[in-house]
C-alpha cells in the first residue's frame, strides 16, 4: 500500500517512478538505480510502473494537483453547466476564470495540467526506449511480454495525450524517437489525433483480454477497445466506434451491477469499472498516492472540514426532475418550476424549512448531489448553509461522488485530513460505454438499438435504493424506460440527457458539449438561468476558441517561441 519512489537516471533525464498500493503498484523501494540496472526485465517493469504512476495526476506531494486530477473535475465539469468552482470567489481565482470562460496563458491550472501529463508521456517514452534496446540485444523480456508492455505503454501514452489534446488541441508530439534536445523545440503546428489513435489501436490489437497477473489498475484489451471507440466517436466515425463498444459490452449486464458501488471505496473497481485511477493512503499515513486531485471537493463542515469546492449547479440539480411519466425534460422545461432548496430564504424562513418530499426526481440525484434535509452517506442529514463555504457565491448544494463514508476514514483517509482519501476514480466505466454505443446507434439510424442501451442504463437507475427518513422516501422518486423513440432528433436528445444524468460530476460534460457542437448554445442558455441566482455567472459570452484553452505561457517561453499560442488567446 505504499507509493515507492524509484529515481532512475536515464541519459541526462531523471524520471520519478511511482505507483499505487492497490494491486500491482506496490513495489519494494529500489533507491538510486543506474541505466545498467534498469536495462533488464525487472528494470523495464519498474519503468512501466513509473509510467502508470501519472494516472492519478500527481508527480509528488499532495496539494496543487487539482487541475491534473484524473476526474478532470475542473476542466470537464466546472467549465460546464454541471458544477461551480465552489468555495469563495476569491479562493483560487484562476479556477474562476476557467469557469467563466476567461482563461489566460498565465493560469497556473493550465501549467499544472501540461506539465503533469507530459511527465507521464516522458515516462512512457523512456519505458519504450529501454524495451526496444532490450529486444534488440539481450532480450531479457520475453517476446510475448514485450508486446504486452508495449501495449500497456502505448495505451498509457495515448491516454495522457488525449487528456492534453481535449484541453489544448495543438500539442508538440514527442515520442520514444525524439531526443531531449529536439523535445525542447518541438513545434505544435500539426494535429496529433491520428497519432493518439495509432497508440490506442496498437494497444487494442496487442493487449491481452485479462490484466497482466490479474493486477487491478492495469491496461487490458477491453479498456483499449472502449478507448479506441471513444476516439472514433470524437471523429464522428460511428461505424468504426460502435462495433468496438459492442465487443466491450458483449456478455455484460449493466442492470445487475450496482450504481452505488462505483463510488464506494470498499466496493470500487468492480465489474462496471474499465479505466480506473487507483488510489490509497500509504501505510505511514502519507498521501501522495491518494486521491489528491479531488481533495478540494470535501464538504466545508465537520467531519471533513475542508475545502468547499466543486459544488453542483442549480441547473444540474433541476435536470433530474422528471415528468408525470418518469421521463426527463429534454428541452429545459425543468427550469420553469425550479427547485432551489432553501436558497434565497431569510433566516426565519430557513429556520422552519421543510424538505419537499413531493419533488418528482430521478433517484440518481440524491446519490450525486447533497441537498438540505436529505441523508448524506453516514454523516447524518445534510444541514444546508453550515456545510457550505459561501452559499451566495456557489449555491446550496454539495457533491457526493468524491466523498467516502465517515466510517471509512480510519482505513481510507489521511488522519486529520479526511478530505484526502483512497477513493479510486473511474475514468471510464461501463455505463459510459453503453451511452457512447447508444450515441453511435442514433447517428447510424439504429434507433431501436439506441433505445435498448439507454433503457438498460435507466433500468439500473430504477433499482437504486431510495433514500428515506424513517420509512418515508425523501422525494417522489421515478425513473421509467423510454417508449420507442419517435425520431432521430428526439433520440439524440434522450441519449445526451442520459449521459448528463448518469455521468454527472465524473469529468465528461464540457468535453461532450464541445464535441456535439452545442457548447455555446447550452452554456449561454445555462448562464441566463443560473445567473438568476448567482449573478457572477450572468451574461456568459462563449466564443469559438473557448472550446479549448490557451497554451501555458511558461511552456511557450521555455520553447524559445517554437510553441505557438492557440488562436484567440494571443
Amino acid at each position: 500500500m505504499k507509493r515507492n519512489k524509484i529515481y532512475i537516471a536515464v541519459l541526462s533525464l531523471g524520471i520519478l517512478a511511482g505507483g499505487c498500493s492497490k494491486g500491482f503498484l506496490e513495489k519494494i523501494p529500489q533507491g538510486q538505480l543506474s541505466t545498467e540496472q534498469v536495462s533488464n526485465s525487472e528494470g523495464i517493469e519498474a519503468l512501466l510502473i513509473g509510467a502508470y504512476g501519472i494516472m492519478n495526476g500527481n508527480v509528488n506531494g499532495t496539494w496543487g494537483n487539482y487541475a491534473s486530477a484524473p476526474s478532470q473535475w475542473l476542466f470537464g465539469e466546472v467549465t460546464s453547466d454541471n458544477a461551480h468552482k465552489g468555495s469563495e470567489q476569491t479562493d483560487q481565482p484562476a479556477m474562476l476564470l476557467l469557469e467563466t470562460m476567461d482563461p489566460n496563458p498565465a493560469n497556473d491550472n493550465l501549467t499544472t495540467m501540461w506539465q503533469v501529463y507530459y511527465e507521464g508521456i516522458l515516462r512512457c517514452n523512456t519505458t519504450l526506449k529501454f524495451l526496444i534496446n532490450d529486444q534488440a540485444g539481450a532480450k531479457t523480456v520475453s517476446a510475448t511480454r514485450a508486446k504486452e508492455i508495449e501495449g500497456e505503454v502505448k495505451m498509457l501514452r495515448g491516454h495522457y495525450y488525449f487528456f492534453l489534446w481535449r484541453i489544448f488541441r495543438n500539442l508538440p508530439y514527442i515520442d520514444e524517437n525524439t531526443s531531449a534536445e529536439e523535445a525542447k523545440t518541438k513545434p505544435n503546428d500539426a494535429d496529433i489525433f491520428d497519432k493518439i489513435i495509432a497508440d490506442v489501436k496498437f494497444a487494442a490489437d496487442n493487449l491481452p483480454a485479462t490484466k497482466y497477473k490479474s493486477e487491478a489498475g492495469r491496461m487490458d484489451q477491453n479498456i483499449a477497445k472502449a478507448y479506441l471507440g471513444k476516439l472514433y466517436l470524437y471523429q464522428k466515425k460511428y461505424d468504426l466506434a460502435l462495433p468496438l463498444f459492442q465487443s466491450v459490452l458483449a456478455g455484460k449486464d449493466l442492470k445487475s451491477m450496482s450504481f452505488l458501488n462505483n463510488f464506494n471505496v470498499e466496493t470500487e473497481d468492480g465489474p462496471e469499472a474499465l479505466l480506473v485511477s487507483k488510489h490509497a493512503i500509504n501505510p505511514d499515513g502519507s498521501a501522495d498516492n491518494a486521491n489528491v486531485g479531488d481533495m478540494l471537493s470535501g464538504i466545508y463542515a465537520a467531519p471533513v472540514s475542508c475545502c468547499g469546492f466543486y459544488q453542483p449547479t442549480f441547473d444540474l440539480v433541476n435536470a433530474y426532475q422528471v415528468d408525470a411519466n418518469g421521463l426527463p425534460y429534454l428541452d429545459n422545461e425543468y427550469r420553469n418550476n425550479p427547485y432551489k432548496s432553501d436558497f434565497g430564504l431569510n433566516d426565519a424562513q430557513k429556520a422552519t424549512y421543510q424538505l419537499d418530499r413531493n419533488l418528482r426526481v430521478d433517484p440518481r440525484l440524491d446519490y450525486t448531489v447533497g441537498r438540505r434535509g436529505v441523508p448524506f452517506l453516514d454523516y447524518g442529514i445534510m444541514a444546508g448553509d453550515s456545510w457550505i463555504r459561501k452559499v451566495s457565491d456557489s449555491g446550496p448544494f454539495v457533491g457526493i461522488k468524491t466523498m467516502i463514508y465517515q466510517s471509512q476514514f480510519a482505513a481510507h483517509a489521511v488522519a486529520g485530513e479526511a478530505y484526502i482519501t483512497g477513493l479510486d476514480v473511474n475514468i471510464m466505466r461501463l455505463a459510459d460505454v453503453y451511452l457512447m454505443a447508444a450515441e453511435c446507434a442514433v447517428e447510424l439510424d439504429q434507433l431501436n438499438l439506441a433505445l435498448n442501451y439507454v433503457n438498460d442504463v435507466r433500468a439500473r437507475a430504477a433499482n437504486i435504493p431510495v433514500k428515506t427518513l424513517g420509512s418515508t422516501p425523501v422525494a417522489n422518486y421515478q425513473v421509467s424506460p423510454y417508449p420507442p423513440f419517435p425520431d432521430k432528433e428526439y433520440a439524440r436528445k434522450a441519449v445526451r440527457m442520459e449521459r448528463r444524468l448518469e455521468l454527472a460530476l465524473e469529468g465528461h460534460r464540457f468535453f461532450d458539449l464541445v464535441r456535439w457542437g452545442v457548447a455555446k448554445s447550452v452554456l449561454e442558455s445555462y448562464s441566463t438561468f443560473e445567473g438568476t441566482y448567482l449573478p457572477f455567472y450572468r451574461n456568459l459570452n462563449f466564443k469559438t476558441h473557448n472550446e479549448y484553452f490557451p497554451i501555458p505561457q511558461t511552456e511557450i517561453d521555455r520553447s524559445g517561441g517554437t510553441l505557438k499560442q492557440n488562436t484567440g488567446y494571443n
